[in-house]
């Protein structure tokens, strides 16, 4: 049996109409992951093959007040699953790296978080990698869907209700679809090997700011609205965002064989779901 965790995640939401009846599907209501005599008992009584984790603390800016509450989720529920699952696939982020670089980072480039978040998630990564029996971590960026909070959902509402919005311009990363994701998942999983421990980087393909992110949304969703850029010195946040994001997915595509859409493509199969 297959168990999602994060299950009405925009991730989650993905994997869950993909896999249907094929996995078993938890949210904080169901399993507590960072609960240990409740991820115990699940375990005992279920007879779970692989685990997708999906669960993770993601508020970037409230973690950096709640750290404990981030590394819950994010370091110990991963160790929790990790521990007492067979296998398990685990979802990390970009936000492990600094942001300094200049090229798209690879998975055995240092790690160097300059948030709580992303100090909570590398964590969790060290967690998986030293618990699990057999792990895919796989790092993505500006993950978004139809469903939950994100920012082709904030962008179109911004729209719909002004004449101009400001964005960053100097972050520059890549955009992921969920659904595009949720579907690597799932040729992930019969490869992996028995004993094996892996990172994937894996993102939509071609490279961006959230600034030419929020112009192709206003753009392909036909409004007006007018979007001006700004520095990251202009609009202040609580956590630091690495200023480069870009992921490299030679190694994905290496092993896997697959293809990857570019993040335009997957941005106009995301607006045709909103707009259905």
């Amino acid at each position: 049996m297959l168990l999602v965790t994060g299950c009405r995640g925009q991730l989650g939401t993905e994997l869950q109409t993909l896999l249907g009846d094929r996995a078993e599907y938890a949210d904080q209501d169901k399993l507590d992951i960072a609960d240990e005599q409740a991820v115990k008992a699940y375990f005992a009584s279920h007879d779970v093959d692989c685990v997708i984790n999906c669960a993770a603390y993601t508020n970037v800016d409230q973690a950096e007040d709640s750290p404990e509450a981030a590394d819950r989720v994010n370091r110990l529920g991963a160790e929790l699953l990790s521990r007492y699952g067979r296998r398990i696939i685990h979802i990390s982020t970009d936000y492990v790296f600094d942001g300094t670089g200049h090229v798209p980072y690879r998975e055995e480039d240092p790690v160097n978080p300059v948030s709580v978040y992303g100090r909570t998630k590398l964590d969790g990564e060290r967690a998986v990698l030293r618990y699990a029996e057999t792990a895919l971590i796989v790092r993505t960026a500006w993950l978004y869907s139809h469903v939950g909070r994100n920012f082709v959902k904030t962008m179109r509402r911004l729209g719909s209700e002004r004449d101009a919005v400001g964005v960053v311009a100097d972050q520059i990363g890549t955009p992921t679809y969920a659904a595009d994701l949720a579907s690597v998942i799932t040729k992930l999983l019969p490869g992996m090997q028995s004993g094996s421990k892996e990172i994937y980087h894996y993102t939509n393909e071609g490279v961006c700011s959230w600034y030419d992110f929020a112009v192709a949304v206003m753009e392909l969703s036909g409004y007006s609205c007018k979007v001006l850029p700004l520095t990251t010195s202009e609009y202040p946040s609580r956590a630091q965002r690495p200023a480069y994001g870009v992921l490299s997915k030679m190694k994905i595509r290496r092993d896997f064989g697959i293809n990857i859409p570019h993040w335009r493509d997957g941005l106009k199969r995301c607006l045709r779901k909103l707009e259905q």
